[in-house]
């Protein structure tokens, strides 16, 4: 008789039925993850970024920001774009 675990959903599965789901996992998520990296550099993803980017720093200023902040947060955000995706490229290898 196989152990079944629960979780905080009350919903039981198998030793096998997690193994069978993990599996089914790493099976898809590789695919998943290029997919979601791929839309990152595609020249539209550029664009998109870059649109953004430059709307966050026009309604930072339109707020009352001084413009040296404004660049600053806007900035920041970029750059938070850009190590979110050399972690997902990270992950991949």
């Amino acid at each position: 008789m196989e152990k079944e675990y629960n979780n905080h959903y009350n919903y039981n599965m198998s030793a096998k039925e997690i193994a069978e789901l993990l599996d089914v996992t790493a099976e898809k998520l590789p695919l998943l993850i290029t997919r979601v990296l791929e839309s990152f550099y595609s020249p539209e993803a550029g664009s998109k970024i870059g649109q953004s980017v430059g709307s966050l720093y026009k309604e930072l200023v339109q707020a009352g920001l001084p413009q040296d902040v404004a660049v600053k947060m806007a900035g920041d955000y970029m750059f938070s774009l850009r190590d979110f995706m050399k972690i997902m490229d990270s992950t991949e290898q």
